[in-house]
């Protein structure tokens, strides 16, 4: 799996429909989907999903009015449940098949003349973060992305049955390390994946994704309704250097959690056995609506070709979290994206894109 920062051929997004994610907050949504779209298009091809024909209409209409519509924005009509799809949409990686080389899912090895680059689409198993029961269709566009890259699909399996695991659980640097929480894989809450273990897990990323190193953080932030995803945590901004949300307030409740995932990244080596660089990034003030604390993250940025789309909330830590990005990614635009009101999905940049690597 190829880290975020390098070449991208596409972003894929889902265009949004489904009013229960954002009660009474719905009708800016398609607004802040439109800034995003209009700086990604800029830079690289952006493949947009939408419902059926009267919503592809309906988003034309929208991105016409905020001058983001382009030639570098594919239409695809496969109706979602949501618009999550770095969780429900497929992983794509970028494989060098080198002679002797098997696939994860194939005994049959390549003759010695053989050398291609060959992509392909892990196919996860998706059941809506184990908590909602509307995902039946959000099921099926991984391979529907698949299909229409003409990647091949491999769907990854431990033990005889087949592995759940959403994209934002993870987070790599390229180089053979990868990030997760043990709240989200190996917590009892979390009903994903009960017969696997630690070891097993482990296993799994060195087979399907080529990260033979994990780092286990421990919880996610308050509010977070996906038992812990790390990219509202850590995230690699290089192959050696992670930033790190923190929670100065003593008294705050992300305080404690974040506290004990900085020690385990000081304290963490990656893949050659280095100590990484950690960067410390202040989370934003609360965001609370209708009294519900929302997950606010600044980690919850997108990485794409010449650009990184930050989220932002009115917050004066804003400032702080635009200035260290912009020192992190000297060569890309750092683009803040207002997320107030996103954000009353549960989710932000990084939750809605999946890139197609190069």
């Amino acid at each position: 799996m190829p880290a975020e920062w390098e070449s991208h051929a596409a972003t894929w997004l889902a265009w949004p429909h489904y009013h229960g994610d954002w009660p009474g907050k719905f009708e800016p949504i398609s607004w802040v989907y439109a800034e995003i779209i209009r700086n990604l298009a800029r830079h690289e091809r952006v493949e947009l999903i939408v419902n059926n024909a009267s919503a592809a209409r309906q988003a034309r209409r929208v991105l016409e009015r905020a001058d983001a519509l382009s030639d570098s924005i594919g239409f695809h009509r496969w109706p979602t449940n949501r618009v999550w799809l770095r969780d429900s949409g497929c992983i794509f990686l970028s494989v060098k098949q080198q002679p002797g080389f098997a696939r994860p899912d194939s005994r049959a090895q390549l003759s010695p003349h053989e050398n291609v680059h060959s992509p392909i689409a892990l196919k996860f198993r998706f059941n809506a973060w184990a908590k909602y029961s509307n995902w039946r269709l959000d099921e099926k566009i991984g391979s529907l992305m698949a299909k229409a890259t003409h990647a091949h699909e491999i769907r990854p399996e431990s033990l005889g049955e087949r592995i759940v695991l959403e994209g934002g659980s993870i987070d790599v640097n390229g180089a053979g390390t990868i990030l997760t929480t043990e709240e989200c894989l190996l917590s009892k809450e979390q009903e994903r994946n009960p017969h696997m273990t630690r070891v097993q897990y482990e296993k799994a990323f060195a087979d399907y994704l080529g990260a033979k190193h994990t780092i286990w953080l421990g919880r996610g932030i308050f509010g977070d309704d996906t038992h812990g995803h790390v990219d509202d945590l850590t995230r690699f901004v290089r192959r050696d250097t992670v930033i790190t949300m923190v929670e100065r307030d003593s008294k705050d409740v992300n305080h404690a959690p974040l506290l004990a995932n900085l020690r385990r990244l000081q304290s963490a080596r990656d893949q050659d056995d280095k100590q990484l660089t950690v960067v410390e990034l202040p989370m934003p003030q609360p965001v609370v609506f209708e009294g519900r604390r929302l997950p606010a993250s600044y980690a919850n940025f997108y990485i794409a070709n010449g650009v990184v789309l930050a989220p932002v909330f009115n917050r004066p830590n804003d400032r702080i979290a635009l200035n260290a990005l912009a020192d992190l990614f000297p060569t890309r635009e750092i683009v803040p994206i207002y997320s107030g009101d996103f954000i009353w999905g549960l989710g932000a940049m990084h939750c809605m894109t999946q890139q197609q690597p190069a």
